[in-house]
């Protein structure tokens, strides 16, 4: 399975897009996913690359998270701007993406992608609670490269 399009199914997007909507009523932070084909650099070399073309590094409070997937290369990696880094255990990106790749070696993708964003959600929830005037700033699709 080398096709974005055939990563997951419109349901298992779907699927995806509630975890992350739901994820972020209780955080102000913001939760993206990014699929693409393959990469020549680094997974995430190149998730860095993604998460400031996606506008991620604009957030309020610097508290966005990205989780990006070159599918072909069977890569994947997780990233967080400075605010969540500065607060999370410093191996707090590391094992959610080992909780991600249990999934991802059963081909289960769709658990993967929402137990990772379940778990930054809980993080950012922690740190970063949602406040009264709290505006969803980046949109919850999920983003797709070639």
């Amino acid at each position: 399975m080398s096709k974005v399009e055939d990563f997951l199914t419109q349901a298992e997007e779907q699927a995806i897009v509630e975890a992350i909507r739901v994820a972020e009523t209780a955080t102000s932070g913001e939760i993206r996913v990014h699929i693409e084909k393959s990469s020549e650099l680094p997974a995430y070399d190149r998730a860095l690359e993604v998460f400031h073309l996606l506008g991620m590094d604009q957030t309020q409070l610097k508290n966005g998270v990205l989780i990006y997937v070159a599918v072909k290369d069977r890569a994947f990696a997780i990233c967080g701007d400075k605010g969540i880094n500065d607060l999370v255990p410093t191996d707090f990106w590391e094992s959610t993406k080992e909780i991600m790749a249990s999934h991802f070696k059963n081909g289960n993708f769709k658990q993967g992608l929402i137990d990772g964003i379940t778990k930054a959600g809980e993080q950012l929830k922690t740190y970063f609670p949602c406040q009264e005037d709290d505006q969803d700033e980046l949109s919850n699709e999920i983003s797709k490269g070639e």
